[in-house]
């Protein structure tokens, strides 16, 4: 994690966002990319988490086994879902995972998560998951307490309106003794995502249009945060490739993200972005 204290930034990595959709639909056809990153300077690969997405899209690839291949692949690049929908995700299996993957890369993983979407491929509705915003949010909000139990190394006691954990002690622990990274996503401007990413380690603004709405969002988490001093946190700014990332890094983004379009993808065009390099910090 990129350190800020008092709304500034130290610096500013660069990380690819992956749609993992029909050319990059092959975990080992994204590894490789992951690995041409890295050798070309790149802080991160984090990935899209979804089940399936609106036509013209047909091939869909799975976050976790590609998160795995990314992490045999590379030494030094964080990596992790950015964002997986903890709601449609039982959280005792999630904090199985996690530890592996943290584990897996030496303590190179970031958990992004968020409230997760319907629109773009009915992928809540058409499997039966919860409709409502309101309920995942706070399904949301339980399984980020049972992760956090669960990470500490200590015994699970939760019961809670969606979950349950009686007694269950995860181990081994993460690799990291803080544990690991949490970025909370939403759209950009809206409060209770920015307060749930207020106390966690980071926040991923989606839909992000200008530097005016980061700023916005860094004063507001910082105030909510006042408590933390210079605990390390990042803000991340995803944007179309062709968007100077500078502007946004002045209003606070400690990442930035080149973001694709799936109806677009191909694996050329991801190539070419790794090859054009990381910001400038």
């Amino acid at each position: 994690m990129v350190a800020k204290a008092e709304g500034k930034v130290s610096g500013l990595r660069s990380g690819l966002w992956l749609p993992l959709f029909d050319e990059l639909a092959d975990p080992a056809v994204v590894a490789r990319l992951a690995a041409e990153a890295e050798d070309a300077g790149w802080h991160g690969v984090f990935v899209w988490d979804h089940l399936r997405w609106a036509g013209p899209v047909r091939y869909v690839a799975d976050p976790w086994i590609t998160l795995t291949a990314i992490s045999i692949a590379t030494e030094a690049i964080c990596l992790g879902p950015m964002i997986t929908p903890l709601a449609r995700r039982r959280p005792a299996k999630v904090a199985r995972e996690t530890v592996t993957l943290d584990r897996l890369s030496h303590g190179r993983f970031v958990l992004g998560v968020g409230l997760g979407d319907d629109r773009f491929g009915s992928e809540l509705s058409s499997t039966g998951e919860e409709p409502s915003d309101r309920l995942r949010a706070r399904m949301l909000d339980e399984s980020l307490d049972i992760l956090a139990a669960a990470w500490s190394g200590n015994p699970v006691r939760y019961s809670g309106e969606h979950y349950t954990v009686d007694d269950f002690e995860f181990q081994p622990p993460p690799y990291r003794r803080e544990g690991i990274p949490v970025w909370v996503g939403g759209l950009a401007g809206r409060t209770k995502p920015q307060q749930r990413a207020a106390r966690h380690d980071g926040y991923v603004p989606v839909n992000l249009m200008h530097p005016d709405q980061l700023a916005e969002a860094v004063v507001a988490i910082d105030d909510a945060r006042s408590h933390a001093g210079t605990t390390p946190y990042d803000i991340v700014a995803a944007l179309p490739p062709e968007t100077d990332p500078q502007p946004f890094a002045k209003a606070g983004a400690t990442w930035w993200l080149p973001e694709f379009d799936p109806e677009t993808l191909t694996l050329d065009l991801v190539r070419g972005v790794i090859r054009g390099g990381p910001a400038s910090p």
